[in-house]
């Protein structure tokens, strides 16, 4: 009786003292990203999101809830190629956390994993153009999201290698899914004359669904529409047919000018989830982009 007590005793302590595996602490840039890294890492990692997806990545400030968030991070997921310049870099110094430092295995970037579309060129900041290292914006091109998934997996894995089965049969089942709705998006748009975009930021969406882009608002990335611009589009595209995409961030009184020249629709629609967004929110956000791209066609 007594040897039992005993062992009974010491089962209980080792059960106490054995530690739980600890969840990996994301920082991610945008909420898109942070949907991504909560799909990829599921109950082994805890994530907080910077930046709101009503705001404007490229001309956002460091602010101390970032440095905060950076602070006790094991992981920064960026979407990377510059966009998050104008604030990222200030607030990973302000962080003092030198393993999340670009270069560093707890730095990640989105548009590292992919192919860029615009690299290469004679892009200029100096003179407005946001783009510099070529375009970033691949959050909105699911198949690419896939690309990132898997990358992100290994990354993961590389921190929590007993979880690394988790982490890639989740990225593998987010490009499942983006393969199959690309499949079904591609039919549905089959035909769509195209979109005019604010910003060059759908482009890699576009370029997915084999769906023309027809001009932008901006002259240069970065740089406000100008009226000989926007009167420049319209002769372009007088008499044809398309849709014009903005931002609620994006003003309204422009692509209101280029509609009534044209007689076209335009629409406002976002291109991140919500914070806390899951992978089914994803999917359905970009279901409403293919219903406005191909409403010309109704």
């Amino acid at each position: 009786m007594l040897k039992r007590t005993i062992l009974t005793g010491l089962l209980g302590a080792a059960l106490v003292v054995a530690p739980a595996a600890q969840a990996l602490n994301i920082a991610a840039t945008t909420s898109t990203m942070g949907m991504l890294a909560k799909h990829v890492g599921g109950e082994h990692v805890e994530v907080t999101t910077m930046a709101p997806p009503d705001r404007d990545v490229h001309y956002l400030e460091a602010r101390p809830s970032m440095m905060a968030a950076i602070r006790r991070a094991d992981l920064v997921v960026s979407v990377g190629a510059e966009l998050e310049e104008g604030w990222l870099p200030a607030a990973i110094n302000g962080a003092n956390n030198p393993g999340v430092r670009p270069g560093r295995s707890g730095y990640f970037e989105a548009a590292a994993q992919v192919e860029l579309i615009g690299g290469g060129g004679a892009a200029d900041r100096s003179r407005g153009d946001v783009h510099p290292a070529g375009n970033p914006h691949v959050y909105l091109d699911p198949v690419g999201m896939g690309e990132v998934a898997k990358a992100l997996a290994g990354r993961m894995a590389q921190m929590d290698s007993a979880n690394a089965d988790t982490f890639e049969e989740n990225a593998a089942g987010f490009m499942t899914r983006a393969e199959e709705h690309v499949e079904e998006w591609r039919e549905r748009v089959d035909g769509a004359p195209g979109v005019v975009l604010y910003h060059e930021d759908a482009n890699y969406l576009l370029e997915r669904l084999n769906v023309p882009d027809l001009g932008y608002l901006e002259p240069v990335p970065g740089v406000p529409p100008t009226g000989s611009h926007l009167r420049s589009l319209v002769r372009d595209l007088e008499g044809k047919d398309g849709v014009i995409i903005r931002y609620p961030y994006q003003r309204e009184d422009h692509v209101q000018f280029l509609a009534e020249q044209l007689g076209w629709e335009h629409h406002t629609l976002m291109n991140g989830v919500e914070v806390d967004g899951d992978a089914d929110d994803y999917f359905a956000l970009l279901d409403e982009w293919v219903e406005v791209i191909r409403s010309p066609m109704e």
